[in-house]
């Protein structure tokens, strides 16, 4: 099988050339090395056509990221089969498929990774839709400092990260969708950080790491109407392991140094199972956050740590609002006394002293309609409060075992308002080093 770059190339730099246009890419298998794409041009992938990535690796190039960006001295990191740099108005739709081959670098990233599949930097109004990519060398999509990009009815399997973004303090990127994809990935189902009005909605997402896992600020995102669930169907190519880890895990600065302030986070109508923990939110030195609302989140099959939003830096959380929740744990733990201290945590969730809730450093907590569960008694308790300003409790119910430590549990926390509600008056801890 011949390689078949050329004449693929010569047909997209052929349409640019007259202004842009369509090319159609017929069933069959086309091997090829790095595909450049140009402006206002539309490539269509037909049912039976599948582009496969060569085992090659010079055969592949990489696009410059800004010199401002960390990621820029990453090198030949940013490789790809199919690359845009600074492209305005392109579309890569299906119904074929893109197959990165699995492409083996052992000199690349854990000395494995090879090529991206798709990479993109400094591009504007670019949409994928329709398209089927699997087996990447690295990850699925991945872009920077990119602007109203739409990715729509996507199917991602295996590889690292399905759709990784990032932009950076002075350029973030801004106006993407991500919209009834489905994804089986052995990384990170949808990462990245500096996001600005992203919306992800009706999607599908499946990891053996973190379904959705932001490393740096985010702004105006919504996650909506999503499943997700474990164990992951396709192995985390570094370690082997199947299971996912947060449904959800918003963890600025915890992968590297970022700053900024992560703010206006609606997480709405999303059903979870068989996830280590439904949300994890934590903020690094230099982080901040505003509100983040959690509604309507139904979890079952929690297998390892509580619902968190922790503040490890100087500013609080401003506002947590958890509406319309039911969470299920599996539970079965016994309560540690006295209660140890919560350590920050690294860049996975850990286990917490608590089965249901922890939340550090928020200035203001609401919890309204809220259920938390156990399949297997757990004598910790099920709600743990540091460090927070004010905690309004409206309908929240808690499945207590026998001989469990008290409910809901307070280390330097303000005021507490109860209404309808079964939880006790909180046991507060006394801070350490003090007498009772």
């Amino acid at each position: 099988m011949g390689v078949d770059t050329g004449p693929i190339q010569k047909a997209m730099d052929t349409a640019a050339a007259q202004g842009g246009g369509v090319v159609i890419i017929p069933a069959g298998r086309y091997l090829t090395g790095t595909l450049h794409l140009r402006d206002n041009l539309t490539v269509v992938l037909e049912n039976g056509a599948c582009l496969v990535g060569v085992t090659n690796l010079d055969l592949y190039a990489a696009p410059v990221p800004p010199a401002h960006m960390p990621e820029a001295r990453w090198g030949k990191w940013h490789r790809g089969l199919i690359v845009g740099q600074g492209v305005t108005n392109v579309t890569l739709a299906g119904p074929g498929r893109i197959d990165g081959n699995r492409v083996f670098d052992p000199t690349g990233e854990e000395r494995m990774r090879g090529p991206h599949t798709l990479v993109f930097v400094n591009c504007r109004r670019l949409t994928i839709r329709d398209l089927e990519i699997v087996d990447s060398a690295n990850y699925a999509i991945f872009f920077l400092v990119s602007d109203e990009v739409d990715i729509q009815r996507v199917k991602i399997r295996g590889g690292w990260d399905g759709v990784h973004f990032r932009g950076s303090p002075e350029r973030w990127c801004r106006d993407v969708r991500i919209l009834d994809c489905q994804m089986y990935t052995g990384d990170d189902s949808i990462a990245g950080r500096y996001w600005d009005r992203t919306l992800i909605q009706n999607c599908v997402l499946n990891s053996s790491c973190n379904p959705v896992r932001i490393i740096g600020p985010v702004r105006r995102l919504i996650i909506q109407q999503c499943l997700v669930f474990g164990p992951g169907l396709e192995p985390h190519r570094t370690s082997q392991r199947f299971n996912t880890l947060a449904g959800i895990n918003l963890q600025p600065g915890a992968w590297d140094a970022t700053q900024g302030l992560t703010d206006d986070v609606l997480i709405s109508d999303v059903t979870m199972h068989q996830v280590a923990a439904p949300v994890h939110i934590s903020m690094k030195p230099g982080n901040s956050a505003g509100t983040i609302r959690i509604q309507r989140l139904n979890a079952t099959g929690v297998y390892r740590a509580a619902l968190s939003a922790e503040s490890w830096a100087e500013a609080p959380i401003t506002n947590l609002v958890l509406r319309d929740l039911t969470v299920e744990y599996t539970g079965g733990e016994r309560a540690v006394l006295p209660l140890p201290s919560v350590k920050a945590p690294g860049v996975d969730v850990r286990p917490l002293p608590t089965w249901g809730l922890y939340a550090r450093n928020v200035q203001k907590l609401e919890l309204d309609n809220v259920r938390l569960r156990w399949e297997r008694p757990d004598t910790r308790p099920a709600i743990l409060l540091e460090m927070v300003g004010e905690a309004w409790f409206d309908q929240v119910s808690v499945r207590l075992a026998p001989g469990a430590t008290p409910p809901l549990v307070t280390n330097q926390v303000g005021k507490v308002y109860l209404r309808h509600t079964d939880l006790t008056e909180p046991f507060r801890l006394l801070p350490e080093g003090s007498k009772p």
